[in-house]
């Protein structure tokens, strides 16, 4: 049985050779978060070796070589190890459609499979940080003054700050329903309203 509540999930972040794995982009880098009652609790983080040369554009964007990667583990090494690591857990990402995207890519070519469901702490924001002046992880994390060691684009730091938004957010949700436990539904239902329905939903279940 996957927990419900939303301080229990896995967080996590890839980067990639570009932006779909339609156009058979493959991921370069995994770095995930494991929260247990709100709290850190592991974390996983591994370069890819996607099988090919990376442009010059992802290397710099990413600082991801293709030195480093000549090194790295294939995906069925590092995909088997991570299925492990999100067995029994439900999902966050920032711009969850993207990474949801790239995992079922590459567990799909790994012959692998997870249970846990999706939910997005950038739509959840666009719902109640209205205020912000974007939706972009930096922004956000800059906006709530949030804990960072300034690194980005690297999976593991950005898969980080994305957790202690995830629990501002939480943590927003909760003083909003007090008497609610704050679970993965209630956020994707949220997440799923249009904006002027937000404050008249929380009303009715508060």
């Amino acid at each position: 049985m996957i927990p419900i509540l939303a301080n229990q999930v896995v967080v996590l972040d890839f980067e990639t050779t570009g932006l779909s794995p339609d156009n058979g982009d493959r991921a370069i880098e995994i770095g995930a978060v494991k929260l247990v009652n709100g709290q850190i609790v592991d974390t996983f983080q591994e370069l890819i070796n996607p099988g090919r040369r990376v442009n010059s554009f992802i290397e710099q964007y990413t600082g991801i070589s293709n030195e480093m990667l000549k090194h790295a583990p294939a995906s069925k090494q590092v995909m088997g190890q991570f299925a492990k690591f999100i067995a029994g857990f439900n999902l966050v990402a920032h711009n969850a459609s993207f990474d949801k995207k790239f995992l079922d890519a590459e567990f799909s070519h790994n012959k692998l499979h997870y249970t846990g469901q999706f939910a997005c702490s950038l739509l959840l924001s666009r719902r109640i940080s209205q205020d912000a002046p974007n939706h972009k992880l930096g922004t956000l994390v800059d906006h709530h003054q949030l804990p960072n060691d300034g690194v980005f684009h690297r999976a593991l730091a950005d898969a980080t700050m994305t957790s202690h938004l995830w629990l501002y957010q939480i943590e927003v949700l909760q003083q909003q329903l007090p008497k609610q436990a704050i679970t993965i539904d209630i956020i994707n239902k949220i997440s799923s309203l249009p904006k002027a329905q937000i404050a008249r939903y929380l009303r009715t279940m508060s």
